[in-house]
């Protein structure tokens, strides 16, 4: 039974789900030229799209073609927010459902991005389910648009947030996940995927450079000089990590959103808005981004700890996350957080790409 507890993560109920799915193309010259104009093809598109997805019970399905990078989150109200390089999906699955259509007149999208939010209760459970039915609308629009069928990159993202010191809150209640993999999870369950495809599982914190933060460090701190105050976290986290063998890791602190990536499939890249780290999980080596700008004090630093191939056990990723939350824990509580008031989310992702 103990050998069984330690393959386990026990984690609050109160743990939000997210599971979507990114079909993307890039559209070629031929493809356009099958449309009196790029807002005539992203009609079409958006029309067959929908219909299927009715036919399919899909009901939060967008397109999005202006090259903007998706991003989700749960949230009690639904709302999106643009910013130049992104798109904020905020929705709760349980309620919430829309099919809409992201383009800038004039426009042509260089990559088209289909979004599949999943919907109702469960998702983990039914995680399956739902990408099978994403397969099925990917086959119908793909003869629909015969013979300029679009190749898709399909992105399965799933996530599970939650307080890592809700306990602290008076949150007793938990339950203990295995986390298994994405692949053998969707084949037990009749949902076939391609020999060939990509897999990365990691996970995200932030923390808020607080007034308390500030007060602690404030010696560290001078005006356009906070170099000193970054290289202390980043040696409290990285050597938290290490404790644990976590040997693939960043520190983001730039005001950008990390987002991560296999270094099979993609290069570590960057914009104003977005830092693409690259890491490769076949690798035994120490894989470490720190990023951060000297002259400027950010509001949020953000944390990422990325499993590599050994981490991937049968049983689940369940003895990674409890490594993670111990590295996690010990780098907190070096510094000045009131674990009783506020909240430290944990991210766990887990994604799966392929070619169809």
């Amino acid at each position: 039974m103990a050998s069984m507890n330690l393959n386990r993560v026990y984690i609050s109920t109160k743990a939000r789900n997210n599971h979507y799915i990114l079909a993307e193309f890039k559209p070629d010259d031929a493809f356009y030229a099958c449309f009196d104009s790029s807002s005539a093809c992203y009609e079409r598109l958006s029309r067959q799209l929908f219909a299927l997805c009715d036919e399919y019970e899909l009901h939060n399905v967008h397109v999005i073609a202006n090259d903007k990078l998706p991003v989700v989150r749960y949230h009690d109200e639904a709302y999106t927010m643009q910013t130049e390089k992104q798109i904020l999906f905020f929705y709760n699955p349980k309620f919430h459902e829309a099919h809409q259509t992201y383009l800038n007149d004039g426009y042509q999208a260089r990559k088209i991005r289909l979004l599949f939010l999943a919907t109702g209760n469960e998702l983990r459970a039914n995680a399956a389910t739902f990408h099978s039915k994403v397969k099925k609308v990917l086959d119908a629009l793909k003869e629909g648009f015969s013979p300029i069928e679009p190749q898709f990159r399909v992105r399965d993202h799933q996530h599970l947030t939650y307080d890592l010191f809700a306990k602290a809150k008076g949150d007793k209640e938990s339950y203990g996940y295995k986390l298994r993999a994405l692949y053998p999870r969707y084949q037990a369950r009749n949902c076939t995927l391609p020999e060939e495809y990509s897999e990365m599982t990691y996970a995200t914190f932030n923390i808020p450079v607080s007034r308390a933060i500030k007060t602690e460090f404030q010696s560290q701190m001078r005006p356009s000089d906070y170099g000193q105050f970054y290289r202390t976290l980043e040696d409290a986290f990285l050597s938290s990590c290490a404790d644990k063998q976590l040997n693939m890791v960043a520190m983001v602190a730039d005001g950008r959103l990390p987002i991560v990536r296999s270094a099979k499939i993609d290069k570590s890249d960057t914009n104003r808005e977005l830092q693409k780290l690259s890491f490769d999980t076949g690798s035994g080596d120490n894989q470490i981004y720190s990023l951060f700008n000297e002259a400027n004090l950010v509001d949020t630093i953000r944390f990422v700890i990325v499993a590599n191939d050994k981490d991937k056990k049968d049983m689940g990723y369940g003895r990674f996350m409890n490594h993670v939350e111990t590295a996690i824990k010990r780098f907190v509580a070096q510094l000045p957080v009131n674990v009783e008031k506020q909240d430290i989310n944990v991210r766990f992702f887990q994604h799966i790409s392929y070619d169809y």
